[in-house]
């Protein structure tokens, strides 16, 4: 008898309920979000990288001498259209022994054997920041940089810059959709767990206001669970998280330079935050919806 009425009174206590199962449910939500924010981050990542390597090429003139090709490259440099990497403007010199080296790496094939010269130029390959990424503005670029003195041609691949740029566009779109769809889902799921958790609660807080508690009193102790259970399910959810990915990192070759550590530990602490507001707000709503009921209703 003392432990079936040890085994009531845990049962009655005030904000107690069988939490374990909504924890665990709490934090598998949370963690469905995660990984889908784990793959915006490095989607984000990637399409960065990707936009950092769109660049052109800028052919000088046959003869050109170091003096002009360094005019030629400060006169680029300097303009708004590079990209920069801490401060650095990105502008590659690639000689024409260079160039030729490299034709005959990829192709196998020694032009300069039949032709009895080397037909290439000396080019500068500019990496063009991401503002600038569109073919108009490309060819505007373009025209402007063809005017210096001393340069023979530049060229970019049109039909590559369009593409990258309508690609990355429907990723965007098509991401923020399902991360709106997921965000709606995961909130419901998360509301409709707590409140089924609380409604074997609805006869104690009936008895609590019968007895004059007011409704401040009631919700105390129900809001401080909320907000700690939710606390560990985002805990839970980010541990799975980090697993996870250390397990992906494993298995998918240079991914992991597709990580920024700022940002992921950014988004186990929204975990953590997303999983006590929601939960405290799911409660608090709960709540409410109990406190207002009659007798009938709770029946």
């Amino acid at each position: 008898m003392n432990k079936q009425e040890k085994k009531v009174r845990r049962k009655k206590k005030v904000g107690s309920y069988q939490y374990g199962s909504v924890i665990f449910s709490v934090a598998l939500a949370l963690f469905v979000v995660g990984l889908f924010g784990m793959l915006l981050l490095h989607t984000n990542r990637l399409t960065s990288v990707i936009q950092e390597n769109i660049e052109i090429q800028v052919y000088l003139n046959k003869n050109t001498s170091e003096n002009q090709r360094n005019r030629i490259q400060r006169e680029i440099s300097t303009s708004p259209y590079v990209l920069k990497k801490e401060e650095n403007p990105q502008i590659v010199f690639i000689s024409k022994e260079e160039a030729a080296k490299q034709f005959v790496k990829d192709t196998g094939e020694d032009f300069s054997e039949f032709l009895g010269d080397n037909p290439l130029r000396d080019a500068l390959v500019v990496n063009i920041a991401p503002e600038f990424q569109t073919n108009a503005k490309l060819d505007s670029i373009g025209n402007k940089i063809e005017a210096i003195s001393g340069v023979f041609e530049v060229t970019f691949v049109e039909s590559l810059v369009d593409s990258i740029n309508k690609n990355l566009r429907n990723i965007g779109l098509i991401l923020m959709g399902f991360a709106t769809i997921l965000l709606i889902v995961v909130v419901m799921l998360i509301n409709n767990t707590i409140k089924l958790a609380l409604f074997s609660q609805r006869f104690l807080i009936r008895s609590m206001q019968l007895v004059g508690a007011t409704s401040g009193f009631i919700k105390k102790p129900f809001l401080k669970r909320a907000l700690f259970h939710g606390a560990i399910a985002g805990v839970i959810s980010a541990l799975l998280l980090y697993g996870l990915l250390q397990f992906a990192n494993t298995k998918i070759e240079r991914l992991v330079e597709l990580q920024q550590e700022v940002f992921i530990m950014a988004l186990y602490g929204l975990l953590i935050i997303l999983g006590s507001f929601i939960a405290f707000i799911s409660t608090y709503r709960a709540m409410n919806k109990y406190l207002k009921m009659s007798l009938d209703e709770l029946y």
